[in-house]
């Protein structure tokens, strides 16, 4: 299987049905105030790399979006179709954000998750990630985990 990382519009036919699926999924273990989602709209802005992967270069089977904020860059929709997690796409995800978050001359790369998303929390920690306080516009929220990584 080749995996190929690529920018993509959040709201193609292509790619809406997997951002829902994150959703809908996000919905069931938290309530709605803990759900801090960006919708479709705010990744087609200026200030966002959304991304995907393709599987042997036909269908897109995880997302991601860079959110930029000057010197920093917030993580936001990462999310892999189930039949697909464990083969190190979330990985390459991650790999690519970063790269691109490199390239925009940001300095610090920051992520909400919640704490029940174990498999992402260690995906985390795994890239480097460590906890912090809530960021931006974030409040503390004891179902949030907040983390951050200084990239050079």
């Amino acid at each position: 299987m080749t995996i190929t990382i690529e920018r993509a519009d959040p709201g193609s036919v292509e790619i809406l049905p997997l951002l829902l699926d994150g959703e809908r999924y996000s919905a069931s273990l938290y309530p709605a105030e803990s759900n801090h989602i960006r919708p479709v709209e705010a990744l087609r802005a200026a200030n966002v790399h959304f991304i995907v992967a393709r599987k042997d270069k036909g269908a897109v089977i995880g997302t991601a979006a860079l959110v930029l904020f000057g010197d920093w860059a917030e993580v936001k929709r990462m999310w892999v179709v189930p039949a697909e997690r464990g083969k190190g796409i979330s990985k390459a995800l991650l790999d690519d954000l970063e790269s691109r978050a490199r390239e925009e001359g940001v300095s610090l790369l920051r992520l909400e998750t919640g704490i029940r998303n174990d498999a992402a929390l260690a995906l985390y920690a795994r890239a480097g990630f460590e906890s912090c306080g809530p960021f931006a516009d974030y409040a503390p929220d004891p179902l949030s985990v907040f983390m951050q990584k200084a990239i050079t």
